[in-house]
């Protein structure tokens, strides 16, 4: 059995995959998405949206209860660990009017949710040309044993090449590349959802304590 998996490493092979599959990804999606794409694999495990969530729930309640007792400049003073959250809080104490918060949250979340689709791409694209280089490394293997028919010596490793690079393309594909892409897809999707959820929380506290403000004005201008 051993013997088996040791046949199934080869190293030049294996980096030739790699390069090919890399330098696919990169003309398809360029540099900068490509060094997100694998920057995204460190909190890919210990992600939890659903905790956030929580966290941003709790964190709300505090923030509604700032804006009755002190007003709107005072929810900035509620701290959290999320970095969204205390972004959302301090440019809500310092929005004059709800519609320059309702702009700048709608615009946020829409470039977080197109950098979280680019690198989602990466990944997808990565499964796509895997198996597509798999078979040409077959391709090239069986052109190789054919014509090494005569040499009965040679037939081994062409015929490894092109069983190894198959092997390769399957493996990097649906067992690497597929997890990676749907996990990541998950992970924004709910991400994305609970910060919106806040966002339309902090906005609607925004126009709660801006309409008094509002009615006195009027009244000033009639």
């Amino acid at each position: 059995m051993l013997a088996i998996f040791g046949h199934l490493f080869d190293p030049v092979t294996l980096l030739a995959m790699l390069a090919g599959i890399g330098l696919v990804a990169l003309f398809q999606n360029g540099v900068g998405a490509m060094g997100r794409a694998f920057a995204a694999l460190r909190p890919l495990l210990r992600a939890d949206p659903g905790r956030d969530r929580d966290a941003a729930r709790a964190a709300m309640l505090q923030i509604d209860q700032v804006a009755q007792l002190r007003g709107l400049s005072c929810t900035d003073r509620v701290k959290t660990a999320n970095i969204f959250l205390t972004d959302a809080a301090r440019k809500l104490a310092n929005c004059d009017r709800s519609e320059a918060f309702e702009l700048w949250a709608t615009q946020l979340l829409a470039d977080r949710a197109q950098r979280h689709a680019a690198v989602h791409r990466v990944w997808l694209s990565i499964a796509d040309a895997a198996p597509a280089l798999g078979m040409a490394g077959t391709v090239i293997g069986l052109i190789g044993m054919f014509a090494a028919m005569d040499d009965p010596a040679a037939l081994g490793p062409a015929m490894a090449l092109a069983l190894l690079t198959t092997f390769y393309g399957v493996v990097i594909a649906n067992m690497i590349a597929a997890p990676i892409a749907a996990r990541l897809a998950d992970l924004s999707e709910r991400e994305v959802a609970w910060q919106r959820e806040a966002a339309d929380r902090m906005l609607a506290i925004a126009r709660r304590e801006n309409a008094p403000l509002r009615r006195a004005a009027m009244r000033e201008g009639a």
